[in-house]
């Protein structure tokens, strides 16, 4: 009984069978089946190959959500240097709240304004970048994805100089909150004034004046190796005493994940102006360097993506089934036109004729068998 259930069971599994498998002395092969096969196995192959690295690569989701942190403080990471003594200009804050925020953070440095042949090269493979920044969005993932990995983004230092440090570079950080503020740099040293802000620069010769600087470094919130931002290697010079260099930012939190940092730092978007102030033509206001910022409702969740396994596998197969039956497919199709033409020329217009034979020499050719046939009767 149980060898007469096992023998259902395989006759039913064999009824089943989705597979059926084809006797060797039925299956013909051809010259242009071969070549088709090796043109299909070539193709899965280098698609496949290819798929793999597309299985490796990474990509970038973007999600946006309400900022809800209106109680953290707000980090600004600069470096400037300005074509004036230190002595001359001063740096503060003030935010939208009236509340001037000490400057404890940021340090003044005499140096020398002019680049030294590599410092240059240096600033002009940045700017470079920001070119190519400003054109191809797409290369802000690339540096995501390399951050700790990149080139230092910082100005190489200088070798000593015996040059005369007519210029000062203004570095360091502070913590803001986060409202729209201004942050600027102009004539004179700040002081706390019970009705607001001020700078002492009755002292400073107005000959002095010289507000063409370079940003070296510009950033908001934790900073990140090898992110270049917006304003990084900004270069304005002037020759004119009453200038006023303004930029307006736009701060947006965002929250970088990748499988090499995880972070909360910020983006920002600037749009730059500048005036000669000209009280007499009605061109009123301040020479200095100005930047005013405001903060963004909108946070960016950046996250890095990967393509899962199983789905890589799904493709996989997508691929070698979809050739296989498109080769079969295209094979066959070119065999039946193929078949068709020949057998035109076979039957059709294209037959050959048949060569007829005269009549004598039809009738000569079959007395000998009578005769033959005849004689063997008698």
């Amino acid at each position: 009984m149980r060898r007469l259930y096992r023998k259902k069971a395989l006759s039913l599994v064999k009824e089943l069978d989705a597979f059926p498998k084809v006797p060797e002395s039925y299956v013909e092969t051809t010259a242009s089946g071969g070549t088709v096969s090796l043109i299909a196995f070539t193709a899965m192959a280098l698609l496949a190959f290819l798929e793999f690295f597309v299985y490796r690569d990474t990509w970038m989701k973007y999600e946006y959500e309400v900022d809800k942190d209106f109680l953290s403080k707000l980090r600004i990471n600069l470096d400037i240097t300005v074509a004036m003594k230190c002595q001359h200009v001063g740096a503060d804050i003030l935010d939208l709240a009236e509340t001037m925020i000490t400057s404890n953070g940021i340090q003044y440095e005499p140096v020398v304004f002019e680049l030294t042949p590599q410092q240059r090269l240096w600033h002009r493979t940045l700017l470079l970048i920001q070119n190519r920044l400003r054109e191809e969005h797409s290369l802000q993932e690339v540096l995501y994805k390399s951050v700790l990995k990149g080139v230092p983004t910082a100005l190489p230092p200088r070798e000593v100089t015996t040059e005369p440090l007519a210029a000062c570079r203004i570095h360091g950080h502070v913590y803001v909150n986060k409202v729209a503020g201004n942050f600027h740099i102009t004539v004179g040293k700040p002081i706390h004034h019970p009705r607001g802000h001020a700078h002492i620069a009755a002292f400073v010769s107005h000959d002095a004046y010289n507000f063409s600087h370079r940003i070296d470094h510009l950033s908001f919130g934790e900073e990140i190796p090898g992110i270049i931002n917006p304003l990084d290697g900004t270069e304005k010079v002037t020759t004119n005493n009453n200038h006023m260099f303004q930029y307006f930012i736009t701060v947006v939190p965002t929250k970088l994940h990748t499988y090499k940092v995880s972070a909360d730092t910020h983006q920002f978007s600037v749009t730059e102006r500048e005036r000669v102030i000209n009280h007499a033509a009605g061109s009123h206001g301040v020479s200095g360097i100005f930047m005013k910022y405001d903060t963004s409702s909108l946070m960016v969740t950046v996250s890095e993506q990967h393509m899962p396994l199983w789905q890589f596998l799904v493709r996989l197969c997508g691929i070698i089934g979809g050739i296989f039956s498109t080769t079969g497919m295209i094979h066959g199709f070119v065999g039946f036109c193929f078949d068709i033409v020949c057998c035109r020329f076979k039957l059709g217009t294209y037959k050959p004729k048949e060569v007829g034979l005269p009549d004598a020499h039809v009738n000569h050719q079959a007395d000998p068998l009578l005769t033959d046939s005849h004689v063997e009767q008698e």
